[in-house]
This record gives structure tokens, C-alpha cells and sequence, in this order.
């Protein structure tokens, strides 16, 4: 069995939000000219930030997206509308800066961090941060997609890139992925996970037809039975099932958590990732902000159980991080409120109390 040592040392550095901090943030929320909460979610997200940080006024953070890459054995068994070098031919359009995410994050000003975490053909680009575990994992149809002992590698690998990040100053860090047939071995996590059947969280994916998706219900079910490890334990699971590229991005939001940083999840292989994370850590959904729902059916259960409402709907199906870039500005603007709008008494603004 995996050494898990410095893993449990990782969890168990995850605190629960500082309820003290978020009671004065939502105090001086109420002070502001408008009526009580009337904000909504904007307001949530300054009070979450605040129990985050155990600050009552977070300070504007500079924000990172970290886009994690890998290939998938199953993708063999055609579970895939696009053909498997596909993933690689889109890592170099990340660093080219010519993807709809490079264009995202230059609109929310956030620095775009690639990592290829187990592309079948590496990028060699300077742009791309090389935490590879392999060229792609074992098909899952047939047995595991890594040993454990490289799921506890590439989750550590993660970690220490958020505190890497954090380190350097970001204080917002999104999460997206690429990876050609990851929705498959992400619908066989998430079913682990969850304890439902194949067909509950397996969707079309990058568009397949409902015979396509018929196909790819049976390699999820496959996957499930070729893989009795995966019911033992989360972290199992992960490696039994997962990806490299959602091995590093369990990482990426475990070490956020444990920097007592907001961590914003884009879709439904960032939202697995984000699932795998709590079961090993519950403390750590505390640190999640759901940008956007997928269309995905197994998003909205991940979501469900997590807890999280997502601040977006506009049926993005991308990946890429492509929501986290969305949902950042309004992470930002929630905080914006918190410092720069006026309060009753500053304003000269008669205050009703409700």
C-alpha cells in the first residue's frame, strides 16, 4: 500500500473557515448603501473569501488558472468525438496563446499556468510547466489508470504548484483541464464517488450522439468492474479511475485550501477533481467557488454534493478553465463592494435597517 504520509500531513493542515471573520464581513456588507443582502451572491462570495482568509476585508487578490493536460487509455475505446492527438495539438495552442481560455484569462487578467501532466506527446514548449506522470494512463476499461504511488506524486505535484502560486503573490487560483476522452474516466470517478450508476453521470462529452453516449455508459460500467479497488477508499478512486491531469488538479485544490486560498472550479473534470479533494479532505469545499454548471449530467450531482451553487449558466462545455476565467471578475467585483462601496453614514444615506 502507497505511503500516504505527506498527504495526510497536507490534509490535515485544512481548517474550516473562521466563522468570526465572516460574521464582520457580513456586518460591514450591511453597512453599505442598499437594503440587507440585497448583493445575494456577490455578498456569499465576500463573506465565503472572508471565513477563507480569516479576513473581514480581503484584499484583491491577483488571480492564476492553472490548465492541467493529460491523455486517457480509454480514449482508445472511442468514447470521444475528437481523435486522441487532438490534446496535444491543443497544449500548443494554450502556449501559442490562441485557445478560447488564453483569450478568457486575458480578459480577466488572470496569468495562465499549462501544465502537461501526462501528454502522449510532450509539449517542449517553455510555456508549459512539465509534471509528467507518463503519456497517458492506462485504459480503465481493463484496470487501473495509474499505480497509487503516481496519483500520490501527481497530487503532491499539485500541492506544491499552488503553494508555489501562493508564494508568489496569487491569492485566486482557477482550475481547468484538457485532455482528449476525460469526461469518461471523470463520469467513472464521479460514479465511484457518488455511489450512482454509469448512466447518471455520463454525458455527450465533446458531442457525442445518443448512440455514442449508449457506448460510452457501457465503457464507464466496464471501468467500474474492472476497478473493485476504486469502493475502498477517495484516493483509490482517483488512481484506480481518474487521469493525471485530475490527479494534479486534486493537488492544485488541496494545497489552495490549505493556503487559505480561493480556489474557482470551472466544469465537470475540474468539479470530479474538486469531489476527489473533499472526500479526502471535507474541510477543503470551504476554499471552492463553482464558477458555472456543465451541461454534463454529473456536474450538477458533484455540485449537489459539494454543496456549491454555481454563479454561472451558459451552458459551457469547454473545459479549459474557460468558466473559472468568467466567474473570476465576479469573485473580484464581490470584493470590490467590500472595499470601495460607501457606507450609510459616509454617504449621508438615511439607513432603514432591513
Amino acid at each position: 500500500m502507497t505511503d500516504r504520509t505527506h498527504l495526510d500531513a497536507l490534509v490535515a493542515r485544512i481548517r474550516p473557515p473562521d466563522e468570526g471573520a465572516r460574521a464582520a464581513c457580513q456586518a460591514e456588507l450591511d453597512l453599505k448603501t442598499k437594503p440587507r443582502g440585497s448583493l445575494g451572491r456577490l455578498e456569499q462570495l465576500a463573506v465565503q473569501i472572508a471565513g477563507l482568509t480569516g479576513s473581514a476585508a480581503p484584499p484583491q487578490p491577483d488571480a492564476a488558472i492553472v490548465v492541467a493536460a493529460g491523455d486517457h487509455g480509454v480514449a482508445a475505446e472511442g468514447v470521444s468525438a475528437y481523435p486522441a492527438e487532438v490534446t496535444a495539438q491543443m497544449v500548443a495552442n494554450f502556449a501559442a496563446g490562441g485557445a478560447a481560455i488564453n483569450v478568457l484569462a486575458r480578459q480577466a487578467g488572470a496569468r495562465l499556468v499549462v501544465v502537461d501532466a501526462g501528454v502522449a506527446v510532450p509539449a517542449g514548449a517553455p510555456e508549459v510547466r512539465a509534471l509528467r506522470f507518463g503519456a497517458g494512463t492506462a485504459n480503465i476499461a481493463a484496470g487501473p489508470a495509474m499505480p497509487e504511488s503516481t496519483a500520490l506524486a501527481a497530487v503532491l505535484a499539485g500541492a506544491a504548484l499552488a503553494a508555489e502560486l501562493v508564494d508568489e503573490g496569487i491569492g485566486l487560483i482557477g482550475v481547468g483541464e484538457m485532455g482528449i476522452g476525460n469526461t469518461t474516466p471523470t463520469s467513472a470517478l464521479t460514479a465511484a464517488l457518488l455511489g450512482t450508476a454509469a448512466e447518471n453521470v455520463t454525458g455527450p462529452g465533446t458531442g457525442l450522439d445518443p448512440a455514442g453516449v449508449a457506448h460510452k455508459v457501457g465503457v464507464v460500467r466496464r471501468a467500474l468492474a474492472a476497478n473493485p479497488a476504486a469502493a475502498a477508499d477517495p484516493f483509490s478512486a482517483l488512481a484506480s479511475l481518474g487521469g493525471f491531469e485530475i490527479a494534479v488538479l486534486t493537488g492544485v485544490i488541496l494545497g489552495s485550501a490549505t493556503a487559505r486560498v480561493p480556489v474557482v472550479l470551472d466544469g465537470f473534470i475540474t468539479g470530479a477533481a474538486a469531489l476527489a479533494a473533499a472526500r479526502l479532505a471535507p474541510a477543503a469545499a470551504a476554499a471552492m467557488i463553482a464558477a458555472h454548471r456543465s451541461p454534463e449530467p454529473g456536474h450538477g450531482l458533484i455540485l449537489d454534493d459539494l454543496g456549491l451553487e454555481p454563479l454561472l449558466d451558459l451552458r459551457l462545455r469547454l473545459g479549459e478553465g474557460s468558466g473559472a476565467a468568467l466567474a473570476i471578475p465576479l469573485v473580484r467585483s464581490a470584493l470590490a463592494v467590500l472595499h470601495e462601496m460607501a457606507s450609510f453614514a459616509s454617504a449621508g444615506v438615511t439607513d432603514a435597517g432591513r
